[in-house]
């Protein structure tokens, strides 16, 4: 999406836009936290699907989770290309070789 900006520039904000979308949070918790902030000590959620805090089923005393932010709810690299850098396509052996199918070949 192109925005006009003060002095008739143009920018985009896709780019912020797809932050918002992947936004993602996890409840860090204490040691002595309830067994439902426990549980979910390692699931990322998008943030606008959170669970709130305190979590519903929180029986201690005093609630210290909070939430860690994250830019992508994707914790680790999933492509090929984030795993090894290439960013470009992958290079494989060359496989033609010696004669084609046509007898003109």
């Amino acid at each position: 999406m192109l925005i006009d900006k003060p002095g008739g520039k143009r920018t985009t904000e896709r780019k912020s836009t797809a932050r918002r979308n992947w936004h993602a949070v996890t409840i860090v918790s204490t040691s002595h936290a309830c067994a439902a902030a426990h549980a979910l000590a390692d699931k990322r959620f998008l943030s606008s699907e959170a669970p709130k805090l305190p979590l519903r089923d929180c029986d201690a005393a005093r609630c210290d989770c909070r939430y860690r932010h994250h830019e992508d709810r994707r914790a680790g690299a999933r492509r090929q290309n984030e795993i090894n850098g290439s960013g470009g396509r992958r290079i494989v052996a060359e496989r033609r070789g010696g004669r084609g199918r046509r007898d003109s070949d």
